[in-house]
């Protein structure tokens, strides 16, 4: 959640973030009052307990009227110790109820606006021309068109099986996505992450920690039977593990690569990208999560964008990297920047990854610190990004494939696939 302390000290600058995000400034306003009255009321509070424990040593050494006169006003003074507790604890609870609402305050130089109004950072690597290559008559394939070919995607038994959105991966598409995870961790693990494998189920107080329970609380299963939500990011249970924890992180970040099964609901998209394995319920994905000092978190981000990267290149994919307009953040987000890779079929970029800085925001909800080196203990800052996920099968297939329907492995990724150059079709699609 918010620092109340910035919110006091410079409520302007959250203000023009909330503004930026397209949300209300009001909501710091309303936030201010309700905290105000908090400390009023707590400020009295304190004042009358030091009054009724002073008025307490008075009853001890009265005797006859006087003392029952010193315990009737004894027991006033007490009724009205509750009522200020209460009253700072019912502003208390408004406080924070209303700070969760504000979103985290953005990082000097994201764009405002919505989704559109992103800012391209950069592009990397040129789009293959196939007409070039094959002809002017050569019609590029879709992922699902070459993963059917390639018995790879099977999403008509996936939505027999499951409903819509779902799908089975078999043969060489389940290897595929092995090969990419897998290829994720070793580029994690030397870059000095622990790898983790985390649980998919997690508790309310978790989820809400991270920021999930906002305005998309819609796009999250819940098991209310056991009241425990399905994560749609390791990122989650990765926030979750060192909750309530003082870290030292005098060796530098902790950082952790979580792969995991996510789940999506994927409310509010109906119509959106239904063909193939676009925009599916269910998909395995590596996460990376650093855990890192204020002052190091926009550096850690740029080494997160800089992971990804050479994740991409190893694929060899053309991709351009974005700064997501604040409209578009997640509320627990400062900054996010993808990479979305060309989509030869749509003629259109496709997000693949994201990171985003989160400073302090989901570590003071969840209660991660560190102890610096004077001895002071404070809030951590987090932030996650992803390394690979099934989805970076569609851009590997469309960038990849070949005029017979057979799809080129790039060299970084035979080593992940027993050294095959080229996925051959086992049938015709078309």
């Amino acid at each position: 959640m918010i620092d109340l302390r910035l919110l006091r000290e410079d409520p302007d600058v959250v203000r023009a973030s909330q503004v930026a995000r397209g949300d209300s400034p009001h909501l710091v306003d309303e936030v201010l009052d309700a905290d105000a009255r908090r400390r009023s009321a707590l400020t009295e509070f304190e004042n009358l307990r030091a009054e009724q424990k002073s008025h307490g040593k008075l009853v001890a050494s009265a005797q006859g009227e006087d003392k029952q006169r010193l315990l009737a006003h004894g027991k006033q003074l007490a009724e009205r110790v509750k009522a200020l507790q209460a009253d700072a604890d019912a502003a208390e609870k408004t406080a924070t109820e209303l700070a969760r609402r504000i979103g985290n305050v953005i990082e000097p130089g994201v764009p405002s606006g919505g989704e559109d109004d992103y800012v391209v950072l950069d592009h990397v690597g040129t789009p293959r021309d196939f007409a070039a290559e094959y002809g002017a008559d050569f019609a590029v394939r879709d992922h699902l068109e070459l993963g059917e070919g390639l018995e790879a995607i099977d999403t008509e038994r996936g939505a027999k099986v499951s409903g819509a959105r779902f799908y089975y991966l078999t043969g060489i598409g389940a290897r595929l996505e092995l090969a990419l995870l897998n290829a994720a961790v070793d580029r994690a693990l030397g870059a000095g992450f622990t790898p983790v494998i985390t649980p998919t189920l997690v508790k309310p107080e978790v989820m809400a920690g991270t920021g999930f329970l906002g305005a998309h609380a819609d796009e999250i299963y819940r098991l209310e039977a056991d009241d425990l939500y399905l994560v749609g990011t390791s990122e989650v249970a990765l926030a979750g593990y060192h909750s309530g924890e003082i870290l030292d992180l005098s060796a530098g970040p902790k950082r952790y690569a979580g792969w995991s099964a996510c789940y999506r609901r994927e409310a509010g998209s109906y119509g959106k990208d239904t063909r193939g394995i676009i925009r599916v319920h269910q998909f395995h994905k590596v996460e990376a999560f650093c855990y890192t000092t204020v002052e190091d978190a926009a550096a850690e981000h740029q080494r997160i964008l800089g992971w990804q990267k050479d994740m991409l290149a190893l694929v060899e994919l053309p991709y351009r990297v974005i700064d997501t307009a604040a409209g578009d953040l997640g509320s627990s987000a400062a900054r996010k920047f993808d990479c979305e890779a060309w989509l030869p079929s749509q003629q259109r970029y496709l997000e693949l990854t994201s990171t985003s800085n989160c400073t302090t925001y989901q570590a003071r909800r969840l209660g991660v610190r560190e102890r610096t080196a004077d001895g002071t203990v404070r809030t951590v800052a987090t932030l996650n990004g992803t390394l690979a996920t099934t989805r970076w099968i569609v851009a590997f297939l469309e960038n990849h494939q070949q005029a017979d329907g057979s799809v080129r492995v790039p060299e970084g990724l035979r080593p992940y696939l027993g050294g095959l150059e080229v996925l051959e079709p086992t049938r015709v699609v078309r």
